[in-house]
């Protein structure tokens, strides 16, 4: 059975959960309004494509292919981007639903993640490398043996990071949230 090839295309107010998405490989594609909830989205190929407000919350991801998307304005709680084809996995985040997501184990260095909700998402050995958090909500965020060498977080908020068990040379902070660097010796900050 051949795979479907779809190039260009623009996907509006599409309820995969009725109407499924036929499994193959989509090019410079756009998603609009579009819920994918609790879909199977296994070893599907994405490459280039936008999302704008959809809803992917528990999709399963397992050896599907990201590369180069754009998410934006999407609620996607509970995704496993760590089941994902590692090849070229690369993608950005801008006004999304992020928390209860893992990145466990990931290599998305450059990811920009822009006005988004990472509430109690892992990133438990993630290389992070020259990321930005802009904006971000990282409360209960897990960090730990994570990469976060020239990482900014100087907008972001709510982090707990521990500079022991993971590598923050050149991260970038603002003064009011290095006590996010300090939570684990139960000490308090005054102004």
């Amino acid at each position: 059975m051949q795979e479907t090839y779809i190039q260009d295309k623009t996907f509006n107010r599409i309820d995969f959960i009725q109407n499924p998405l036929a499994k193959g490989e989509y090019e410079h594609c756009i998603f609009n309004n579009c819920n994918f909830a609790d879909c199977d989205l296994s070893e599907f190929v994405f490459i280039d494509c936008q999302f704008e407000s959809c809803n992917l919350s528990l999709a399963q991801l397992n050896k599907a292919t990201l590369r180069d998307i754009k998410f934006k304005d999407c609620k996607m709680l509970g995704l496993r981007f760590d089941n994902c084809n590692a090849f070229g996995l690369s993608f950005s985040f801008e006004g999304c639903q992020l928390s209860h997501t893992s990145f466990y184990k990931t290599k998305i260095r450059n990811t920009i993640f822009k006005n988004t909700d990472l509430q109690e998402t892992d990133f438990t050995e993630t290389d992070l490398a020259n990321s930005v958090f802009n904006n971000c909500n990282l409360a209960k965020a897990v960090f730990e043996n994570t990469i976060l060498e020239k990482v900014d977080f100087r907008t972001s908020y709510n982090y707990s990071i521990d500079p022991e068990i993971n590598r923050i040379k050149k991260a970038r902070f603002s003064i009011l949230g290095i006590g996010g660097l300090l939570d684990k010796y139960d000490i308090n900050i005054e102004q």
